[in-house]
């Protein structure tokens, strides 16, 4: 699954990557938990369009949010199925721009690892995508609710020493396959729905600090030796999302996976 992730490349970077119109200011984010506002990007009468919205799907359904579970992710295997993710995978699948993602390995001590797209020749690498799906939740007083989750699927074997479950990635070539729900049927879509290459991640074991949303730095994604040593990759000055976040606790307190 994916409770945490790291968005951090610049907005300048990921609106040339995703094609959209807006022209969002929006700060580093290297802990990005659910509720959080998150950004989105959607088909708006045939044009892609960023949005913030709310990680943690509602459908359009639903009575009372309150005792709802919190669904931050969707099994992708039964996403045409389910009710609660059925009708956005036909009318409102998503991107969720990422320039990574945090998994927890079991065992006696819970260790945490950060999964990020391998590197080039120069230390750089390009923002990417998850898939995801969206819903609008109204209100029994009109009020209304922009809500997202990511897709899930097996991991791939590079992933799977370290969890069962990994998110979806879409690559450049398929976002419009995958956004398009007027022309694109979701089985259709479906096929995106499938372990990452191998050749496209990498993951290494980081500093437990990264079990608080409190903490939210570049020092979160620093190798676990490094994080030992006080040793962090630079954080680029950025101005400041304007939607405000909700603190949350860790990821298995509150995920809910269908």
């Amino acid at each position: 699954m994916c409770g945490r992730y790291v968005i951090i490349s610049t907005p300048e970077a990921i609106r040339a990557l995703f094609g959209y119109n807006e022209q969002p200011n929006f700060p580093p984010r290297y802990n990005v938990a659910p509720t959080q506002p998150i950004p989105v990007v959607r088909l708006v009468e045939g044009k892609r369009s960023f949005a913030l919205m709310r990680w943690g799907l509602l459908p359009s359904w639903v009575k009372e949010p309150k005792t709802f579970p919190l669904l931050i992710n969707a099994r992708g295997e039964s996403a045409l199925d389910k009710p609660a993710f059925r009708n956005a995978m036909r009318r409102r699948r998503c991107l969720i721009p990422t320039d990574g993602f945090y998994e927890w390995q079991a065992g006696t001590r819970r260790r945490p690892y950060f999964v990020r797209r391998k590197r080039g020749v120069d230390g750089s690498a390009p923002p990417f995508a998850f898939a995801g799906l969206w819903e609008t939740w109204i209100g029994p007083n009109g009020e209304e609710v922009d809500t997202a989750a990511i897709i899930t699927t097996v991991a791939n074997r590079a992933l799977a020493s370290i969890h069962e479950r990994m998110p979806v990635f879409v690559s450049r070539e398929a976002f419009d396959l995958w956004l398009d729900c007027a022309k694109v049927d979701a089985n259709t879509a479906a096929a995106l729905i499938r372990p990452a290459d191998e050749s496209l991640l990498e993951a290494y074991e980081i500093s437990p600090a990264v079990n608080s949303v409190a903490n939210d730095s570049a020092a979160l994604i620093a190798p676990l030796a490094a994080a030992a040593d006080g040793v962090a990759p630079p954080t680029p000055n950025r101005p400041q999302m304007t939607a405000k976040s909700k603190k949350t606790k860790a990821p298995d307190d509150q995920a809910t996976l269908l």
